[in-house]
């Protein structure tokens, strides 16, 4: 057993104290006929590269969808050069509008790229709402005149978009703006795009009493005042006047200027 003993402390030396060689040639004979060395378990300097692999990619997909979600940021944002000066003014908190792509009561294509460099004031609705409707489209003619007629001449572009582009054609979206105000541009399009905008500024509709093509949209009914960066100032209820709203307006406009 001393000798058992003896063998394996040796065996033990010859394996893990490299930097000294032994020079008993029966240990090193010994050792190569009566001993396998076990594989180190140990820190090693040449490490295998495959545990990273799930590592790096999930990495890199996470990256990705960094890069990704600052497209769209890109997207939304205003082009380089043009939102320092109403940089101020736009709402705080999560980003309300975006990117649309929808068509005019004359069938033009229409993006919102197309309305920069005007203050818009937007609102989403449709021409068969029974009272609701007609009378914030009534109070968007007469924002925009009482707006028209002071002394600074402020000039604002009201926009009209159907939540009800099944219905609303053009056509139809230009005859019932025109008994409005004809300086109302009406938007219409596919259903999906006309969606898509709604969801963009946080537009809530949905059909109600649905009996065929008879049926009233459930909405809300805000109007949004949009600086010419397309960035949303203000968001006005339909507890507002005309002279309140375009009150409002004028010093959301002024306010832009200092």
């Amino acid at each position: 057993m001393e000798c058992t003993a003896i063998f394996l402390i040796t065996c033990f030396m010859c394996r893990f104290i490299p930097p000294k060689r032994f020079h008993s040639a029966s240990c090193m004979r010994s050792a190569r006929k009566t001993y396998d060395p076990p594989l180190l378990t140990g820190p090693s300097t040449s490490k295998s590269w495959k545990p990273y692999i799930l590592p790096g990619a999930a990495l890199g997909g996470f990256g990705g969808l960094l890069l990704f979600l600052r497209y769209i940021d890109e997207r939304r944002a205003i082009p380089k050069g043009q939102g320092e000066k109403f940089e101020r003014s736009a709402i705080q908190g999560p980003i309300i509008g975006g990117p649309f792509s929808l068509i005019d009561t004359e069938g033009h294509l229409v993006t919102e790229r197309n309305l920069l460099g005007n203050w818009v004031l937007l609102y989403f609705g449709y021409t068969s709402s029974p009272d609701v409707g007609p009378a914030e489209v009534q109070k968007m003619a007469k924002t925009t005149d009482i707006l028209g007629s002071k002394q600074d001449h402020h000039k604002i572009l009201p926009v009209f978009v159907t939540i009800d582009p099944q219905r609303d054609t053009p056509s139809q979206l230009r005859a019932y703006l025109k008994e409005f105000d004809p300086r109302i541009m009406g938007l219409t399009g596919p259903v999906a795009a006309v969606r898509q905008m709604a969801q963009e500024y946080r537009v809530y509709f949905k059909k109600v009493d649905e009996e065929g093509d008879d049926y009233l949209v459930e909405s809300s009914h805000n109007m949004y005042l949009v600086n010419p960066n397309m960035q949303v100032v203000r968001c006005f209820g339909v507890e507002y006047s005309g002279e309140e709203l375009a009150d409002a307006i004028v010093k959301e406009l002024k306010k832009a200027e200092t």
